[in-house]
């Protein structure tokens, strides 16, 4: 396996104390941050219904976020489809790859991204379950931005988006085997979340294997997202993740919390038995820069990935930002600028 590419997965987290209008702002603030350091992408989350994430709605960031940065691509990840309408969907996106050519990605998820009553509350027509109809909504999405509607279909008029002939890079977004099926069978380019769903190398196996040549791409492409904290020291990464950790115990216990402070969290999980960055049936890469890059390594190969997402919660954004700066350090990120240097230079 060549080089890792890495990239960012931002869930605009809340920390207690603060509020959501900063919690958005460090969300700008990261994104400049790590286009400067060299990042590939950066995309940021949905979540509904909580005072931990600041990110409901990835469509109304995604604009502002290009607009702060010049090089990384930026999208979803990603837009959870049930809740929408496919073609608005496709023209939301479509108007912000007309804005930023090149640079926008649409990732796209089955789950709910919340609750079952802030679901329901999501949809718009409340007098009984939405169906379970993804892989169709999926298709029309794709048939709206490819322009594959039959001539004579009465919907096919729509397909002239406001955007083209710049498109959105499509994206399926998953934690299980049924997300690599449709994936591979779609041959789109396919996103697990191993910070949810630890262990899926053999999902993004089967993903490859079964990858259909369906014109979208010319091979199988595969990037994991991981929960990573780098710091000085061992010992200070996987103290800072005990924020992280006692606020997503707390989601499990139907609590929802912003997210604490070091000294809070260590309490607590103190009261409990508990270690900081101890497993809690997610995995976490937590470490120096030294264990940082031999785990995110780790976890590139045991997925056949090329590339790696990185998503980071801590209750301070100085903790996260510097996080971020150590990886890019510890993996010869090489500043955008500086690669316009070494172009001159032939």
């Amino acid at each position: 396996m060549g080089r890792v590419r890495l990239s960012v997965l931002d869930q605009s987290p809340i920390a207690a104390g603060s509020t959501g209008p900063q919690a958005l702002a460090n969300t700008i603030d990261l994104a400049r941050l790590t286009d400067d350091l060299g990042y590939h992408r950066y995309w940021v989350a949905e979540h509904h219904g909580g005072p931990m994430l600041a990110g409901p709605s990835p469509e109304a960031l995604i604009g502002p976020i290009a607009a702060a940065t010049t090089h990384l691509r930026v999208g979803s990840g990603g837009v959870m489809l049930p809740h929408y309408s496919p073609f608005k969907v496709a023209e939301t996106f479509s108007v912000l790859a007309g804005l930023f050519p090149g640079r926008i990605d649409l990732g796209v998820g089955r789950a709910a991204g919340t609750d079952p009553i802030t679901s329901r509350v999501l949809q718009r027509d409340r007098r009984g379950a939405p169906p379970d109809d993804f892989p169709e909504q999926l298709a029309e999405l794709l048939a709206f931005l490819e322009g594959t509607f039959p001539e004579d279909s009465p919907v096919a008029r729509l397909s002239a988006l406001p955007g083209l002939p710049e498109v959105p890079e499509p994206w399926l977004l998953g934690s299980s085997l049924q997300s690599a099926v449709w994936a591979a069978q779609l041959g789109l380019r396919y996103a697990f979340a191993d910070f949810i769903s630890p262990g899926g190398g053999d999902i993004a196996r089967h993903y490859r294997d079964e990858f259909a040549h369906t014109g979208r791409l010319g091979e199988p492409v595969c990037a994991v997202a991981a929960s990573v904290i780098c710091a000085d020291t061992d010992e200070e990464a996987q103290r800072l993740a005990a924020s992280g950790q006692m606020a997503f115990s707390m989601l499990r216990r139907g609590r929802l919390i912003a997210i604490p402070p070091v000294a809070e969290a260590l309490a607590w999980l103190g009261e409990r038995g508990e270690r900081p960055g101890a497993p809690t049936g997610r995995r976490a890469i937590l470490g120096s820069q030294e264990t940082v890059r031999a785990g995110i390594q780790a976890l590139a190969q045991e997925y056949g990935a090329g590339e790696v997402i990185v998503v980071t919660i801590t209750h301070e954004h100085a903790a996260r930002r510097r996080s971020y700066e150590l990886i890019a350090e510890a993996f010869g990120l090489v500043t955008p600028q500086a690669a316009a240097v070494q172009a001159s230079r032939g």
